[in-house]
């Protein structure tokens, strides 16, 4: 369950992207970082999540923020997602549920009657210093990127 909140020191991430680079949370520092949890890589509302964003890429990196995915999807269904919607950003495979659980966002959950254990949709705004700006918990799939740039009175 989501245990963080704003103005925490956002936790560490030291791990590889789906093409096996190397990602350090501590290298983005001078940059805001979007870094948004999806459920399962090339689901319809992951997809939607994951398009708006990389819509809006440049338009993000011009106001100064550095988008991050990451789910529980092992290295080669986030490579295939990555490279089937053209996404400019690095997806983190967190098969070992590391970063998800770091960050809280692994926990139980219902949908059609059925319990399971998984990622809530949930996007953290990592400040130029490390700490945590803004938790998003209520994620707009089709319009996330406005959504950011609005609470940041960017549009």
């Amino acid at each position: 369950m989501l245990h963080l909140k704003e103005g925490d020191k956002a936790p560490a991430i030291n791990s590889l992207d789906q093409n096996g680079n190397k990602i350090d949370l501590a290298d983005f520092k001078g940059s805001k970082v979007i870094l948004f949890f999806y459920p399962k890589a090339d689901t319809p509302g992951c997809t939607a999540e994951a398009c708006n964003l990389r819509d809006y890429n440049e338009d993000l990196l011009a106001k100064g923020f550095k988008v991050i995915g990451i789910s529980a999807d092992d290295q080669k269904k986030q490579s295939k997602f990555q490279e089937k919607y053209n996404l400019p950003f690095p997806l983190i495979p967190d098969t070992e549920k590391k970063v998800i659980n770091d960050y809280g966002v692994w926990g139980p959950k219902k949908f059609m009657g059925k319990k399971y254990d998984g990622i809530y949709r949930t996007t953290f705004v990592i400040s130029e210093d490390g700490t945590i700006e803004k938790i998003f918990t209520k994620v707009e799939t089709k319009d996330h990127a406005e959504q950011i740039l609005k609470e940041y009175n960017l549009i």
